[in-house]
């Protein structure tokens, strides 16, 4: 099995690229085809290397015969910036409008002139040839290619139809208004791709590689793990690394959509994408650009177009027998009528006409997956990756959400959370003898209670130390026997301790074989997490769901502070995945199950899952590699933030399929019983699709 990948350059008609898409799976060794209208990347998996070339040179063919003037570049040798190229559904050129302008003025001069008989038609007929001509042309060609029911044929057929029934101003000032309607037509699809590039715009241009004293300007990819760059203020850093020289804050609002300054020094590691605010920063290089951050995000938002979500697989299904019904509507209104009730031919050929100029659906072959993209997009603006516009609509749909506990409820860090001290002790005595008790531990019960402590460590007033496994530590502290540990280690010592619960940690402290008071270590939970479960509950989630390693006792603790709806504790990972198992089946049809976790200890449950939501992916292969979306940062906050995008974006892309279908209908409706004009169906065809277009750049917009 091989990949090609073919951008085909200029490809702005959206019923040309599901054509193309087609005529590509029907080749022989071809195992699958999807057209990326939106990056105009076609993605072929062949079956056998050895005829790849055969099967290219036959894409290239139908390219041509769908689209002869756009340019075909194998993404191999494709430098990633954009090419000039002339073709009508491309870029604006000046010698399109100035077509048009030449034509209006041809059009208006018999109007304001009253020219009446031959000299009439010739000038509207030399309005026609100017602005229609390269259409006639095309619809020719593509009838020799067998291509017909296509928006060059059924604007030549109807604005042809009205010059032979007299109708001459009407036919072109249809083909007028429509190219000037493809003209913004192809101004708002450019304007859309230019603005989902720049909200992407995170590659960087160029890596400062410290050469001995120098610095050399080079291109990213070519530098190499273990390579030492500068990064100036103001500047992106090209590569992930370690900061092994200065200080600095940096903007991570790119990669995470965090807006808040971090701050870096020496030691930190830093992800490309991330841009440099005020210091110098020397950075050795840990992974290669293909590798890095900035390379994985591209990646996965570049190829997102390619996985498509249902509703525009069933637009792309629609649109494939939309056209020839409309157009055989069409013959039998033109014909039918007059032949059975002996009515006038002429007015029900231009009804028919009517049928025709409506019977492209661009306006929602264009619209759909430009808002689809643009809510992917947007989201990644967010710091969301979002692997395809499946995910996307999916996570409409998700009524029960299932959490993991550690690393995506609770930091997954041991915090000090509480310090109790016995009646005639204090609390300073209790963290002072347990730091200084817990100096040479390397354990992280032991290491958060000394960083909970804010004195110095005298490590000199140590004797006697002692560690016993499982249970604690035995020490003599400043000429005071200590100790610090579990309840068991107290009971070997009969010395009674308060028995307590909790769902952290319980260090016990006892001075001269006395308790003194006790240390609650907690894995601390995430400020956002109550706020995020309760407005999941408003977004309408109708269960929330929590399963971890933890004992019973302590992931309940932590549900009921949250208010979580059901908890699940003691398991393992193949315990999650059957409990994950169990929960889907209770779900409703309808609704889908989406699984957070920290993606790497979650991979099993992530893919299980009707939607795997990795939590803090950012530079964490498995994450990216189990998952369907990724969340870049540690915050539970974006769970609802992905949900709001996705139901913004289908809100988006349901309002387009409506108006782009209820205005042709109703427009088809009016020109059968002979109420609507060609105007109305110009406008039910571009005007409907720049409209529709333009809403569907708002789904670029980024969620707060």
């Amino acid at each position: 099995m091989v990949e090609k990948t073919l951008i085909l350059e200029g490809l702005n008609c959206a019923n040309c690229a599901n054509k193309i898409e087609k005529m590509t799976n029907d080749i022989d060794g071809v195992d699958i085809a999807i057209m990326d209208f939106v990056s105009k990347k076609l993605k072929v998996q062949i079956q056998s290397e050895n005829n790849s070339d055969e099967i290219v040179d036959e894409i290239k063919t139908i390219v041509n015969k769908v689209e002869p003037d756009v340019k075909i570049i194998d993404s191999e040798f494709h430098d990633k910036k954009d090419h000039g190229h002339n073709h009508s559904h491309g870029e604006v050129e000046k010698g399109e409008i100035m077509k048009i302008l030449i034509g209006t003025m041809l059009f208006i001069v018999p109007i304001l002139f009253k020219f009446k008989g031959n000299l009439e038609f010739i000038f509207f007929f030399a309005s026609y040839i100017v602005v229609g001509g390269e259409i006639l042309v095309r619809a020719l060609k593509n009838i020799a290619h067998g291509q017909v029911f296509d928006e060059n044929f059924l604007m030549a057929l109807a604005t042809i139809g009205a010059f032979s029934i007299g109708n001459y101003p009407e036919g072109v000032a249809v083909m007028l208004f429509y190219q000037i309607g493809e003209l913004f037509q192809d101004m708002a699809v450019n304007h859309s791709r230019k603005s989902i590039k720049s909200l992407l715009d995170i590659r960087p241009d160029y890596a400062n590689v410290k050469n001995g004293d120098e610095l050399v300007k080079v291109d990213p990819q070519n530098v190499h793990v273990g390579d030492y760059i500068i990064v100036k203020p103001g500047e992106k850093i090209p590569l992930d690394g370690v900061i092994v020289e200065g200080k600095s804050t940096v903007d991570t609002s790119n990669i995470t959509g965090e807006n808040v300054p971090r701050v870096v020094q020496a030691g930190d590691s830093v992800f490309s994408g991330y841009v440099n605010n005020s210091g110098l920063l020397t950075i050795e290089v840990s992974k290669e650009f293909g590798e890095s951050t900035v390379s994985k995000i591209l990646d996965l938002v570049e190829n997102a177009s390619s996985k498509k979500a249902p509703t525009e697989n069933f637009i792309t299904t629609f649109a494939r027998y939309y056209t020839p019904i409309v157009v055989i509507s069409a013959a039998f209104i033109a014909f039918i009528p007059p032949i059975i009730f002996k009515l006038s031919l002429s007015e029900w050929v231009y009804r028919a006409l009517i049928f025709l100029v409506i019977s492209c659906p661009c306006a929602l072959v264009i619209s759909i997956p430009l808002g689809f993209f643009g809510g992917i997009g947007g989201a990644s603006k967010s710091g969301i990756l979002i692997k395809g516009g499946n995910y996307l609509e999916a996570l409409n749909q998700v009524d029960t959400l299932v959490m993991d506990k550690t690393g995506t409820i609770t930091k997954g860090v041991f915090k000090v959370t509480e310090v109790n001290a016995k009646e005639g002790f204090t609390e300073d005595e209790v963290i002072y003898l347990a730091a200084h008790g817990e100096a040479f531990s390397n354990h992280p019960i032991g290491k958060s209670i000394i960083e909970a402590y804010e004195g110095k460590l005298d490590e000199s007033l140590l004797k006697d130390y002692r560690e016993i496994s499982g249970m604690g530590v035995k020490v003599e502290i400043n000429g005071n026997k200590v100790m610090i540990g579990n309840k068991r280690l107290f009971e070997s010592e009969n010395i009674e301790v308060e028995d307590k619960e909790s769902f952290g940690t319980i260090v016990y402290v006892a001075k001269n074989n006395e308790y003194i008071g006790y240390i609650i270590i907690s894995d601390e939970i995430k400020e956002d997490a109550k706020d995020t479960i309760m407005e999941l509950k408003n977004l309408g989630i109708k269960r929330t769901i929590m399963l971890s390693g933890d004992n019973q006792y302590v992931a309940s603790k932590v549900g009921k502070i949250l208010g979580i709806d059901s908890v699940y504790g003691e398991l393992l990972p193949q315990d999650k995945v059957s409990v994950l198992e169990k929960i889907m089946n209770e779900s409703s049809r309808k609704g889908k199950v989406a699984f957070v976790g920290d993606g790497v200890n979650d991979a099993p449950v992530l893919a299980r899952a009707d939607v795997g939501i990795a939590m803090g992916g950012l530079g964490s292969d498995a994450a990216i590699e189990a998952s369907d979306i990724v969340i870049m940062t540690d915050e539970p906050k974006k769970i609802t933030t992905g949900i709001k995008i996705a139901r913004r974006t289908k809100k988006i892309v349901t309002q387009n399929i409506y108006l782009a279908l209820g205005v042709k209908i109703i427009v088809l409706i009016m020109g059968a019983f002979g109420v609507a004009t060609m105007w109305e169906a110009v406008f039910a065809d571009v005007g409907v699709s720049v409209i529709a277009i333009l809403n569907s750049m708002r789904a670029l917009k980024v969620e707060e």
